[in-house]
């Protein structure tokens, strides 16, 4: 038996003793394959949780809708509006703590009223190497984080959501529009709407692997090092310089680096 198959059933097995949870739900790789199999072992007594906000783009949330309806899964909606937290627009190095606190703080409450009384959410192994003031919210008020506890790897829950035929097993990652945002830049509706249609552009164009980051009025492309020869070909630079300019961008750049996550982190990572 694979080491990650092991791993699994020490999932399964926690899961089960839970009895009953309520998955924060995202409809990304990981939180998908957590829902899914809470659902399996809990049937009705698994949940999801799925925010709203307008740092959450519409083809996510509908991604979340669907796959709950397909899998009969009972989804409960939240409002988690971020710009309504107070300090939150600025932009701190904390951001992703007020915004998890108040997020959990709300699924709390609503997982309650359905008679739950786990909360889970999906971070897994490899989270632990980056900055995730977020895992501090998760710590505080006592949320699960069954993917830790099993010590599953992102690449290890892709090929276990492959082998049980899940969707999402090659989805590109994601991670909430205001991780576009250089710390202390200040976050806005209208800005987040900029990041997202940009996003959006590259995906349309079929980019696999996409971050619109936002300093000022600059536009920093970050992609796969494989997809870089297409972004500047002619026609494709022409589209996304002219889009880009239209939505309010003064200059757009591309990201010699290419894609990574969590690159706004780096000059923390840098000065610890």
């Amino acid at each position: 038996m694979a080491a990650f198959h092991e791993k699994l059933i020490r999932l399964q097995e926690y899961i089960k003793e839970l009895g009953n949870v309520a998955v924060a739900f995202s409809s990304g790789v990981d939180s998908t394959f957590l829902l899914k199999v809470s659902h399996d072992i809990l049937g009705d007594n698994a949940i999801a949780v799925t925010a709203i906000s307008s740092s959450f783009p519409g083809r996510e949330f509908d991604e979340a809708v669907n796959f709950c309806s397909k899998e009969g899964i009972k989804q409960i909606i939240v409002d988690s509006e971020e710009l309504d937290i107070e300090g939150f627009s600025s932009n701190p190095k904390n951001r992703c703590y007020l915004c998890k606190k108040e997020l959990f703080t709300k699924m709390i409450k609503a997982a309650k009223e359905n008679g739950i009384t786990n909360i889970a959410e999906g971070s897994n192994i490899d989270d632990n190497g980056d900055y995730r003031p977020g895992l501090q919210a998760v710590a505080e008020l006592g949320i699960l984080s069954p993917l830790r506890y099993a010590d599953l790897t992102k690449a290890e829950i892709r090929e276990l959501s492959r082998e049980m035929g899940l969707p999402t097993w090659d989805k590109p990652s994601f991670a909430c529009l205001a991780s576009r945002f250089v710390y202390g830049e200040t976050i806005t509706e209208g800005k987040l709407h900029m990041v997202d249609e940009a996003e959006q552009l590259l995906l349309d164009l079929g980019f696999r692997q996409v971050r619109v980051r936002i300093h000022g009025d600059i536009a920093r492309i970050e992609i796969m090092p494989e997809e870089f020869d297409k972004l500047v070909s002619n026609e494709i630079r022409t589209k996304v310089n002219t889009r880009l300019k239209d939505l309010g961008f003064s200059y757009v750049t591309m990201d010699l680096t290419g894609y990574r996550t969590g690159s706004m982190n780096e000059t923390i990572l840098e000065k610890k």
